[in-house]
């Protein structure tokens, strides 16, 4: 029996991963749940490795399986960019694309440009999923993440897609309880309220003053009784008085137009936050991933991709 991987199950053994399950592969591919079964159990026989746990309620891939989806996908992607280039479609982006961002930023700016991207460009599929840490860069898993600040790694691109600070800010009702900072070691006095998210050094605030010569930053480690990993939610609990948080622009914007909250240390910066879109150097001609790119950055320049968030 042939080990061969046959070029038409890839596209099957992605539908299988993404569907979660044998049945609703089965709705997808507008075939039986027997047979999607059986296809797949024919894979596994000539492969000679198990590529998915079954239960009777649910499926799982097996480290193999994961393996295989990864590179079916990666493979499925560079067919579709080759088609493009040699002049299928030419003019109209088409086939998937996979996007990853962080949870608030995502949920309020990325899915509202998805929405109206996907209007403009039918022919796309797109699958976004969000996450509290970007996923490694190395991984196959997304054709675009969208994220804050430069990454340090130099095999993939990073466009400057939107400009972004990170602000400290707090309610009035919190800086009139317990005054407010007027340097940044003032801060360790104060509640703060923390987040952990990406590689960064919870807890520790670097404040930036003056340019050239004289810059200065001074590193402040601060303390608060709350804590979490959702942007959002941070930002809500600095709304009702608990403390000051340090968020990114976008999250706050509007609660600093209405006065809900107040910026704390207005002369001071925070390190760069700018919103990239990241992508693999391999993907630099793909039609859809330029134009999605392209699509994002219009929307955030003119401020109408969502109402907040990081």
């Amino acid at each position: 029996m042939s080990t061969s991987i046959q070029p038409a199950e890839l596209g099957f053994f992605s539908t299988l991963a993404t569907a979660g399950s044998l049945s609703a592969a089965a709705r997808e591919l507008g075939i039986t749940t027997p047979a999607v079964s059986k296809r797949l159990a024919l894979m596994e026989a000539r492969l000679g490795v198990t590529l998915v746990n079954r239960t009777t309620r649910r499926m799982s891939l097996t480290p193999e399986g994961e393996l295989y989806v990864a590179h079916a996908r990666r493979i499925l992607g560079e067919i579709e960019d080759m088609a493009q280039l040699l002049g299928q479609g030419k003019g109209e982006p088409q086939g998937l694309l996979r996007v990853n961002a962080t949870l608030g930023f995502g949920r309020s700016h990325v899915a509202p440009v998805i929405s109206r991207f996907v209007r403009k460009h039918p022919e796309v599929d797109v699958q976004l999923q969000l996450s509290v840490n970007p996923p490694p860069l190395t991984d196959d898993a997304f054709d675009v993440c969208i994220r804050f600040g430069v990454p340090p790694d130099t095999r993939v691109i990073a466009r400057r897609i939107a400009s972004n600070r990170r602000l400290l800010c707090a309610s009035p009702a919190y800086l009139a309880r317990a005054g407010t900072p007027k340097v940044p070691n003032d801060l360790a006095r104060h509640a703060c309220i923390g987040i952990r998210q990406g590689d960064e050094a919870y807890g520790t605030w670097r404040l930036t003053t003056g340019r050239g010569a004289t810059q200065r930053t001074v590193a402040v480690k601060t303390r608060g009784p709350l804590t979490t990993n959702d942007g959002e939610i941070a930002v809500s609990w600095a709304l009702d008085g608990h403390g000051i948080v340090m968020r990114a622009e976008w999250d706050i914007a509007r609660y600093l137009r209405s006065g809900r909250l107040v910026q704390v240390l207005p002369g001071y910066r925070t390190p760069e936050a700018d919103i990239h879109a990241v992508y693999p150097q391999r993907h630099q001609l793909s039609t859809r991933v330029r134009a999605f790119v392209d699509f994002m950055a219009a929307a955030l320049a003119k401020g109408d991709a969502g109402s907040s968030g990081k």
